[in-house]
């Protein structure tokens, strides 16, 4: 969005756990921010430097800095509406017994 209609964006770095795992049991990918930070819609959360792949069979746990950029009001609302937008995808999911009519 254009810095017009958002105003001025406030940022912090902060420092992060970051962990990977691929695992016959789990794939998964956990970032946790250091302190007590809330991230909210409309949030933007950078990592740097992040590791982007990890081999099958192993989990990587390393410590990286983050930066935070805090979304304004207009950037809140955008993001719950395509929350919302993507969500009722969802709902146009049919169900049938597999045969053709």
């Amino acid at each position: 969005m254009s810095k017009m209609w958002t105003g001025p964006r406030k940022s912090f770095d902060v420092p992060c756990t970051v962990e990977i795992e691929q695992t016959s049991e789990t794939l998964h990918a956990h970032v946790v921010l250091d302190g007590d930070i809330q991230i909210r819609a409309g949030d933007e959360v950078t990592i740097h430097d992040a590791p982007t792949h990890v081999a099958f069979g192993e989990r990587l746990v390393v410590r990286r800095m983050a930066t935070v950029v805090r979304g304004g009001p207009l950037d809140r609302l955008r993001a719950r509406i395509e929350g919302y937008l993507e969500l009722t995808e969802l709902y146009e999911v049919s169900f049938s017994d597999g045969r053709a009519s």
